[in-house]
């Protein structure tokens, strides 16, 4: 036995397999492992292959916990250390994948001195540009995540800052990038809908307690939540129940933007049949007080469900009950207002939607 797990780690650490970490950091993906000091000058990187595992282009800084910019104190999101992506800057790793397989990148970052700043993600041919400008936790940075479809063996991730600045050195700080397998889910007998439990998603951090954006799909051609669509112009917030409260099971959205914040699925349903569309809306204990409304949409049909929240957790059940007209059925989810965390006026919250399920309804015939 201890000659096998010894042949296992010699194999992940001579090829470096994906599978090795299936759920993970990407190797120094939080950027713990440092350029030497003969790379550096202060907190610069001199050279293209000074942080361990990655490579990087442009004006790009190796940042250290407390570290400050004038009197501003640089936020390193997770650990000891994090990279700063200057002007036209990136950072780019390559990787074993599985052709045709969906993945998701999770990483951390921080805005710093500029106001507008944005993130290139990509993994050839897909990209996507991520807006900073909307901070949604009060910790000073968010985590991300963003999909993509492997076409080749081997991909290429890169992060990467487009803006210019006159300062070259303001730009966002990356951390705590990781990877997960996103498997497609199957319809069942019990849910016309795929994934209405969310519990298929983005990784999230097992150390962190700000949960993961989605972005809209504009932003993303493969959503990160297998079997729904982010049809807004903001992101959704996906939650686990390590930190959050969740009506359901592990995983649940939190819709933290108003109606700018929308999730939605088309279903196959057939015209004339009865539906009813089950869900549960409630809070994250995470502090988002006051009169709440989710509304939900199937087709022409939507209904409207108050939640008064104290911050502390909690849910109720609802169901919309409708008749198909078409084939497909479009079912959405927003929020009616926007809302702030009453222990910080400045992080946007919202109510938890979880455990979708869509039904026909069986209705006798009168005799």
């Amino acid at each position: 036995m201890r000659a096998l797990i010894v042949l296992v780690v010699l194999m992940c650490a001579t090829c470096r397999v994906a599978f090795c970490f299936v759920d993970g950091l990407l190797p120094n993906g939080n950027f713990e492992l440092a350029p030497k000091p003969s790379d550096l000058n202060g907190t610069v990187v001199l050279k293209h292959t000074a942080i361990p595992e990655w490579e990087t282009s442009g004006f790009v800084e190796y940042i250290k916990a407390g570290q400050k910019q004038g009197d501003m104190l640089l936020v390193v999101p997770e650990g000891a250390a994090a990279v700063r992506l200057g002007n036209e800057a990136s950072i780019k790793q390559r990787m074993p994948v599985t052709k045709g397989m969906y993945y998701s990148l999770t990483f951390s970052a921080a805005r710093t001195c500029a106001q507008e700043e944005t993130l290139n993600v990509s993994v050839a041919p897909d990209f996507g540009v991520l807006p900073m400008q909307t901070l949604y936790s009060s910790n000073g940075w968010d985590s991300y995540s963003w999909a993509f479809q492997a076409e080749v063996p081997v991909a290429e991730i890169v992060i990467h800052n487009p803006g210019v600045s006159e300062d070259p050195a303001c730009g966002p700080l990356i951390d705590s990038v990781a990877i997960r397998a996103l498997y497609p889910p199957r319809l069942t007998k019990l849910n016309i809908l795929k994934n209405g439990g969310f519990e298929e998603g983005p990784y999230i951090f097992p150390n962190t307690s700000w949960g993961v954006l989605i972005p809209p799909n504009i932003e993303d051609d493969h959503s990160p939540l297998p079997g729904w669509m982010v049809e807004s112009l903001k992101a959704v917030k996906y939650l686990d129940s390590d930190h959050f409260s969740v009506p359901q099971g592990k995983r649940a959205i939190e819709l933290v933007a108003g109606k700018e914040s929308a999730i939605a699925q088309v279903a196959r349903t057939i015209p004339g049949k009865t539906y009813d569309l089950f869900f549960a809306v409630g809070d994250a204990s995470n502090s988002c007080e006051g009169s709440m409304i989710v509304e939900a949409f199937a087709g022409r049909d939507t209904i409207k469900v108050p939640y008064e929240s104290k911050g502390k957790g909690g849910y109720k059940r609802a169901v919309l009950r409708f008749m198909a007209t078409t084939t497909r059925t479009r079912v959405m989810f927003y929020s009616t207002f926007y809302t702030m965390r009453s222990d910080d006026f400045s992080s946007l919250c919202g109510p938890v939607v979880d455990d979708v399920k869509l039904l026909s309804l069986r209705i006798p015939r009168r005799m």
